[in-house]
């Protein structure tokens, strides 16, 4: 009994972009119909446009919508564009297949007048598309071309391969040094998530510090999962990462450079990122701390450093304004770093040796937010 409602939920979940599509399509065709200028109504993706949504805990976007119209030629291809795109997808669906993003821009080649100019035009688009028919982008079958990044850590999955088979796998005792590759797909028909004796997750934005807490046996000695998040994470990161949260009750801490961008790679886990603010309850974490490096850590670490560049300037002077850094404690590391006007890698640990980073500075700042190990 239980297989058949796994399947029918399946078979729901793949039924319903087909609507979706379907519903977007009858709403341009009912313009023309009507002998109306057709057109379609999009969020603006902006930081002007996000909105705390205190029921989820997350930053979505706001009521501000653009208009796509084809009453200017420009709009017009990308009308034209996405009927031809919802007809792809469609077909992609019916016959169980997927494309990347790049594959899609290379797709429009056949597609006459309405090819893409640019594949951020391709880009863009798919982005649309799942904003107004309210479906994640696997479920359009349109995939990224880079995936997940690593895990190491005792967690036990069950995992569906390419043949329909699954395979449990423990992701430090069946995997190698580099740990389990998280798949661009990390959804419950794909993933299943068994079970874990660990008592948090580090996701760590650099390799080298990954491999730095692999090499020292950073997961067994502090009982943790290790999750690279391979720079600015890859939404299946963000996604799997929020299933450990939320079906395995694993605390998400955060442990990234000392750089404005890095506190961006924060917000993107923490608060959604504004590209994805539509799917951001699927993606973000809201419980996830933030553990370091912060500009308090340079100085009271006394941290090799590098000066900000007039780039890394403008970026935290926008935080400044961005209302995911809205809390007292942002606002203080931010105004502190341009105090200072320094920044500093996760690596700037190794000038107190190798080990420092697990004998010294995580065990210190984990115990600051609750976390013995």
């Amino acid at each position: 009994m239980t297989k058949v409602m796994k399947l029918t939920e399946l078979e729901e979940r793949h039924q319903r972009p087909v609507e979706k599509l379907h519903e977007l399509a009858e709403e341009i065709y009912d313009q023309l119909d009507k002998g109306q200028i057709p057109n379609m109504k999009i969020p603006i993706r902006a930081k002007s446009n996000i909105r705390f949504v205190a029921s989820k805990g997350v930053w979505k976007y706001g009521a501000t919508k653009g208009i796509r119209s084809a009453k200017k030629l420009r709009g017009a291809y990308m009308l034209l564009r996405t009927m031809y795109m919802l007809d792809f997808i469609r077909e992609m669906i019916k016959t169980e297949k997927s494309s990347t993003l790049r594959e899609m821009y290379y797709i429009s080649e056949g597609w006459d007048m309405a090819k893409f100019s640019s594949q951020d035009e391709s880009n863009n688009l798919a982005e649309d598309l799942e904003i107004l028919t309210e479906c994640m982008r696997e479920d359009l079958k349109l995939r990224p071309e880079e995936d997940g990044a690593r895990v190491m850590g005792d967690v036990t999955l069950r995992e569906r391969n390419r043949k329909g088979q699954k395979k449990k796998i423990n992701c430090r005792d069946d995997v190698g040094d580099s740990g389990y590759g998280i798949p661009y797909n990390v959804e419950e028909d794909k993933i299943e998530l068994l079970g874990t004796n660990a008592k948090f997750v580090i996701a760590i934005e650099t390799g080298g510090m990954f491999d730095r807490l692999v090499e020292n046996g950073f997961d067994e000695d502090a009982n943790c999962v290790l999750v690279h998040l391979k720079g600015q994470p890859a939404r299946s990161t963000r996604r799997f990462m929020k299933r450990l949260n939320k079906e395995l009750n694993l605390p998400i801490v955060v442990f990234v450079d000392g750089d404005p961008w890095s506190f961006r790679i924060f917000a993107s886990i923490a608060y959604g990122a504004i590209k994805t603010a539509h799917i951001s309850e699927y993606l973000a974490t809201p419980t996830a701390q933030y553990l370091g490096i912060t500009s308090s850590d340079i100085l009271n670490y006394d941290l090799p450093t590098d000066k900000l560049n007039s780039s890394d300037i403008r970026a935290l002077e926008s935080e400044l304004t961005d209302p995911r850094f809205k809390d007292r404690f942002w606002k203080d590391e931010i105004e502190t770093m341009l105090k200072i006007k320094k920044k500093a890698e996760q690596q700037a640990l190794a000038k107190y040796g190798l080990d420092y980073v697990t004998d010294t500075y995580l065990p210190e700042k984990l115990s600051e937010i609750g976390i013995k190990i």
